[in-house]
């Protein structure tokens, strides 16, 4: 089992106790398994998916075991069959008239039908899922990947994923690939680095899920004092810099190799009193 303290490691056998992980396969699940399976030890491999769920499940809910629950009982642990005629009605349903592909209106129709705002998070997470390309479109490919991935076929499994979306950001790793995920996702076709005013919201949409407090502050500086696109490189680090560095700055290192842009908002928000007896000010 992972390194977890004694009273995780009593959550995660709880969890799995109740849950019933092994015995809960449903329908054609458990056949899917032993099919994949059929070369390894099957029970040592539901082990390690049994527990490797309930610590995602325990983890997406903050360790409080009636939220692991719903998160249990709602996400597709295993890949479901899907069924492409469905798929290739929801796809035509969204996809541009003159195209082969699904762009902004298109998009805009999927969120009124899932009852969510374009600019929510999930939609983010959706096309983590699809593996697009780029912002406000998908190719038929990259929809019918992420379907399948996540077990849709109609609108209602649809709205039912919406949740287990929201959940798997809560969980580091794979926060980590979503937002590493975006840089490509969110930058102009052709184009290296990010465009600021888009890495800015980007950054304000995916720091709310982990409550940065120097997020604003961040975006603050980069105005008045950078005014540029942002490479990759600041990018990923900028994620390493708020999950290891206090935000009151006291574990910093200035020595450490950390890019220059980095460097510049550590002067800043000295400079500027932003950080004051170990707090970050207003």
């Amino acid at each position: 089992m992972h390194k977890l303290g004694r009273g995780h490691r009593d959550k995660v056998q709880q969890f799995m106790t109740i849950t019933g992980a092994r015995s809960r396969t449903r329908g054609a699940r458990l056949d899917v398994l032993v099919r994949v399976m059929v070369f390894t030890t099957w029970e040592s491999k539901m082990e390690e998916l049994d527990e490797k769920i309930a610590l995602q499940a325990l983890k997406a809910s903050d360790w409080h075991l009636e939220g692991a629950f719903d998160v249990f009982y709602n996400q597709p642990h295993i890949k479901s069959y899907t069924d492409t005629r469905y798929l290739e009605e929801l796809y035509n349903r969204y996809k541009d008239p003159y195209t082969d592909m699904i762009l902004a209106d298109g998009i805009t129709l999927l969120c009124n039908d899932l009852q969510v705002d374009p600019q929510d998070i999930v939609m983010l997470v959706l096309s983590w899922h699809m593996k697009a390309a780029t912002m406000c479109e998908y190719s038929k490919q990259e929809f019918f990947i992420g379907l399948q991935a996540l077990g849709i076929d109609s609108l209602e499994k649809f709205r039912e994923r919406i949740s287990f979306m929201r959940a798997e950001l809560k969980d580091e790793q794979k926060f980590r690939e979503i937002y590493n995920f975006a840089f490509g996702w969110a930058k102009e076709k052709g184009q290296k680095s990010l465009a600021l005013d888009t890495a800015i919201g980007m950054w304000q949409l995916l720091f709310a899920e982990k409550q940065w407090p120097l997020v604003d502050h961040w975006c603050q500086f980069l105005q008045a004092r950078h005014n540029k696109a942002i490479s990759r490189d600041t990018w990923s680090q900028l994620l390493e810099f708020a999950r290891t560095v206090d935000p009151a700055l006291s574990n910093y290192d200035a020595e450490g190799a950390w890019p220059y842009l980095i460097d510049e908002f550590v002067e800043y928000l000295n400079e500027n009193g932003i950080i004051q007896n170990g707090e970050v000010s207003d």
